[in-house]
């Protein structure tokens, strides 16, 4: 399929108006919207709104279609009301990545729930596809850089389809796409996919930047359900008259999330490398090629400008700021108080864990593992174990998940993150950031905001309209401290090994499926 190049879009601003961006930005817990003036990249207004998700059935996860568009909107609308003197010159967009949407091609209505990221429920599907496919996932990986794995949104894909046509649905009928194919949607009127967004799909040739038709043909999908592609500055067309933001403002950039925040960081040539803690966490570094990433970790798109794909090593992590979310909650968090602060104030109060380890594979792990079968638990706790061990032991239980990751990005000698940069909510907690720092023996430089994605995406329409952007700026920077924390990655390693039932210190990543490959609805649901 053809790759549209980026369209020249008119920056000059309407006259005797202060001109803005708007910064689209769909999470898994949150839709943000802020207007960024785009000479500048000060930020005029910000607003934000919650989206729901549901957990129907164990290992699935269930976002509400509508719902994520219309808390996008109402949280643009509501930056615009409080900016009436500006005139938006352009829109960017970042958003949740592997989620999976399926809609009406005529209509625009949804034919189901969004499939989140973390939707674990097609595991026992992959399984059985590998079993009948001999090489299908090592065909998986050599197109797309990633692993044949739920996570990523191909198989999502199928369920989703199977579940629209089994309610009657014409295959003809159904769009499938990621988060920022939907958003698209119902922004412009248009099915396009952003070659970024479209690299986590393992339906997107890594080497072609194009939709891989026999791939397409191992899923089961058809390939008139997928959007068209756009590299992420080439012009997303305009919005739609009559609609709640003002009609004909062209869609100028669009980056998934974790590329709009290594992009925010600065994090553009080999050598640099981010993690972003957010609902799960990535790990991210650009490479030269889209080849050779170790076990474990995934190579994929970034982002495809003036013309060119920069490609990047990644490791995805399932649970990190819902690992702190759950635990907090377990421990008696009051209703209201984030979940990382709350951990940390608690935390604070010890020197270590106690011996405790948690491993939050709700879902199983993810990189460096790709075990879906892996089980979450605690370790070590004693009479003596209190709330602030268990506090301290789900912040360790994030750092411990990203060092297993960079060590993996680096364990070929081809790659190497000198400094990690770090954003996400979780970022907040000097604790949390010290601990990474002393975990990984190496500086973590935490970015002037928590929520980075958002300001990525503005960054590359800002340079796609012409002007200069400054990288992000550090707000801190955690050095390590001198001790070795040579025993407590051995104890968090043997914890890991006890969560995949695997002997200690056996904890190379492998898969390992399920042995059966339907799952039961939930009860209820038709």
């Amino acid at each position: 399929m053809h790759v549209t190049e980026a369209t020249r879009l008119d920056s000059r601003p309407p006259a005797g108006d202060r001109t803005a961006l708007l910064a689209l930005d769909q999470g898994t817990t949150s839709s943000k919207a802020l207007l960024v003036e785009p000479a500048t990249g000060a930020v005029l207004a910000a607003a934000a709104r919650p989206v729901r998700i549901a957990f129907p059935a164990p290992g699935w996860v269930e976002q509400d279609a509508a719902q994520l568009v219309r808390a996008t909107l109402d949280a643009a609308r509501e930056c615009l009301d409080a900016r009436p003197d500006v005139a938006l010159v352009g829109i960017s967009l970042s958003s949740q990545r592997e989620s999976v949407v399926c809609w009406d091609r005529t209509t625009g209505r949804p034919l189901g729930p969004v499939l989140g990221w973390q939707d674990a429920r097609t595991a026992a599907w992959c399984g059985a596809l590998e079993e009948a496919w001999p090489g299908a996932g090592r065909l998986v990986r050599e197109r797309t850089g990633l692993s044949l794995d739920p996570m990523y949104s191909a198989p999502k894909m199928r369920a989703a389809l199977d579940r629209a046509t089994g309610a009657g649905a014409r295959r003809a009928d159904v769009a499938l796409g990621t988060v920022d194919a939907w958003l698209l949607r119902n922004l412009t009127g248009e099915h396009l996919t952003e070659l970024g967004n479209a690299s986590r799909t393992l339906l997107l040739n890594l080497e072609t930047c194009a939709w891989d038709p026999e791939l397409v043909d191992l899923f089961g999908l058809p390939a008139g359900a997928l959007g068209e592609l756009r590299g992420s500055d080439a012009g997303f067309g305009r919005t739609l008259p009559g609609g709640p933001l003002p009609g004909g403002v062209p869609v100028v950039a669009v980056l998934a999330d974790s590329h709009a925040a290594m992009y925010r960081q600065g994090c553009t040539v080999p050598g640099t490398g981010k993690a972003t803690y957010g609902t799960g966490s990535s790990v991210m570094t650009p490479t030269a090629s889209a080849k050779d990433a170790p076990a474990g970790i995934t190579a994929t798109l970034a982002w495809h400008t003036g013309g060119a794909p920069t490609y990047a090593r990644e490791g995805n992590i399932v649970a990190s700021g819902s690992a702190l979310d759950w635990m907090a909650a377990t421990i008696g968090a009051p209703q209201g108080v984030p979940g990382g602060a709350y951990l940390t104030e608690l935390a604070r109060g010890v020197p270590d864990a106690g011996g405790v380890a948690f491993v939050p594979a709700f879902s199983g792990l993810g990189a460096p593992y790709w075990d879906r079968d892996a089980a979450g638990l605690l370790t070590g706790v004693s009479a003596g174990t209190t709330r602030a061990h268990l506090a301290r032991a789900a912040l360790d239980a994030v750092a411990h998940q990203v060092a297993d990751v960079v060590e993996a990005i680096e364990s070929d000698g081809l790659a190497r993150i000198d400094v990690l940069r770090a954003d996400g909510g979780a970022t907040r907690s000097s604790l949390l950031m010290q601990l990474q720092a002393d975990l990984l023996r190496r500086p973590v430089q935490v970015g002037d905001v928590p929520e980075a994605s958002a300001l990525g995406a503005a960054a590359l329409a800002r340079r796609t309209l012409g002007h200069d952007v400054a990288p992000a700026r550090v707000r801190e920077q955690l050095d390590p401290a001198d001790a070795d924390p040579a025993a407590e990655r051995e104890r968090w390693s043997r914890a890991v090994a006890r969560s995949r039932g695997v002997p200690a210190p056996d904890v190379a990543p492998h898969h390992r499926r399920p042995p059966t490959v339907r799952q039961p609805e939930p009860e209820g649901e038709s």
